[in-house]
């Protein structure tokens, strides 16, 4: 049987990636969405420095006239580049291992441990080849392999400052 056909998103990100890279970005997440019509929406990140308007320009830039090139896309669609945002997603090991110490909210593709739980909101204490360590306020620590973890993010949190 042949392999099945590749989604936008896959055939998006192999032209994209290599090409964002070459810009000194990463590209973290690639959505195909409809809202008002069709959107490919590229999330791209930079471990040196905070994205920034020009980034997106660049990127946008490098992908524009490939995408165009490889015409993939059956109709019209609007790219969208843009940053993760404060809820960053975790994607790779090494997206954890950059978050280590913060908090991170995990959700499981099905429930793990007694009693069973999909969702874990908790400090991210450790990254290893097979799994990540949170402690979970009030219900401990627990390491959930990243075969089970469906979806992750850094959990943005506001630093209340106190007065003098």
């Amino acid at each position: 049987m042949a392999d099945p056909k590749p989604t936008i998103e896959e055939q998006a990100r192999a032209v994209a990636e290599p090409l964002i890279a070459a810009e000194g970005l990463e590209l973290l997440e690639v959505e195909w969405v409809r809202e008002h019509g069709w959107i490919l929406r590229l999330f791209i990140d930079n471990a040196a420095h905070s994205i920034g308007i020009e980034d997106c320009e660049k990127a946008t830039k490098a992908v524009n006239t490939a995408l165009d090139v490889e015409d993939f896309i059956p109709h019209e669609y609007s790219l969208e580049v843009s940053s993760p945002g404060l809820n960053r997603p975790l994607k790779k090991k090494q997206h954890f291992e950059q978050v280590v110490g913060k908090k991170v909210r995990v959700k499981t593709f099905g429930p793990l441990f007694e009693p069973p739980r999909k969702n874990f909101l908790g400090l991210l204490k450790a990254v290893n080849e097979e799994a990540v360590t949170l402690d979970v306020d009030g219900a401990g620590e627990f390491t959930v392999p990243f075969r089970d973890i469906a979806k992750a993010n850094l959990e943005f949190e506001i630093q209340k400052q106190q007065r003098k």
